[in-house]
């Protein structure tokens, strides 16, 4: 892993930006949040049901909103993120909202480095896996991070999606759909806020679903289901159209927008 210490470097300098300007942006609805509305979506909540009780590791988790969510619902929860601003957020957050998340600050690859524990659920979801370079290394760290008979829920933008340049006015068509190469991004403005003056530069990597499966069913998690939707819970493609179920859609719809992927330790 050595020779991407640069690339997530580079990220880690990224996100630690994003942070504040994410908090504050409409996206992030911090006010609703510290009030008790959950940032969980229907996906998630339909799929993982009742935590309470439960122990969940959050992999991936910014500055902590969904993690915090699944506290308030009763699970004993642990979130792991790359940016050292974001976990800061993330545990003022949970001081001030009098909840008990613990949050650990590592690249997720090296998870198992900071935490023994292992839990009845792990959890990721939407932006995640791009960042990695190999999913291999990702998937046994969730492994051993489950209790036997524990459950990994995914649910994560399509990789269909990220074959497209979205930088440029025109979107196009530019990379391979499980294109082995690093992808370099420099562009003004993030996701939640494009009218930031910020300067987003991200190394990433596109996985298609054959690898997302094969790498955990290699590490010995059993797949229960792989669902696909041609819809988004949030607005950060092109042109998307509001659906009345608060979802979004494309205008001509060609592909599936997101995918779902649960799995048990046997």
């Amino acid at each position: 892993m050595e020779e991407n210490t640069n690339y997530f470097e580079v990220n880690k300098d990224t996100w630690n930006q994003k942070v504040g300007i994410h908090a504050q942006s409409v996206m992030y609805k911090m006010d609703a949040f510290k009030s008790g509305e959950t940032s969980l979506m229907p996906y998630e909540l339909k799929a993982l049901g009742d935590v309470k009780g439960k122990s969940l590791l959050h992999l991936q988790c910014h500055f902590g909103q969904d993690t915090l969510s699944w506290s308030r619902m009763g699970a004993k929860v642990v979130g792991v993120d790359l940016s050292d601003e974001g976990v800061k957020l993330a545990k003022q957050l949970n001081d001030e909202l009098k909840l008990d998340a613990d949050f650990v600050c590592c690249n997720v690859l090296d998870t198992t480095e900071h935490i023994k524990d292992t839990f009845d659920i792990v959890f990721t979801s939407y932006g995640v896996i791009g960042w990695l370079p190999d999913l291999k290394p990702w998937a046994k760290m969730i492994a051993e991070r489950l209790k036997v008979g524990g459950t990994f829920y995914i649910v994560e933008f399509h990789p269909i999606l990220w074959m497209f340049d979205y930088i440029d006015d025109e979107v196009k068509m530019k990379y391979h759909y499980s294109r082995k190469e690093v992808i370099y991004e420099e562009y003004e403005g993030t996701y939640a806020n494009q009218a930031s003056k910020m300067v987003s530069k991200e190394y990433g990597w596109n996985h298609g679903l054959s690898e997302v499966v094969n790498s955990l069913i290699e590490a010995g998690l059993q797949i229960e289901y792989l669902n696909e939707y041609d819809e988004s819970p949030y607005d950060v493609f092109p042109d998307l159209i509001k659906l009345d179920n608060g979802m979004y859609k494309m205008k001509d719809q060609l592909f599936p927008m997101i995918f779902e992927l649960k799995a048990t330790k046997i």
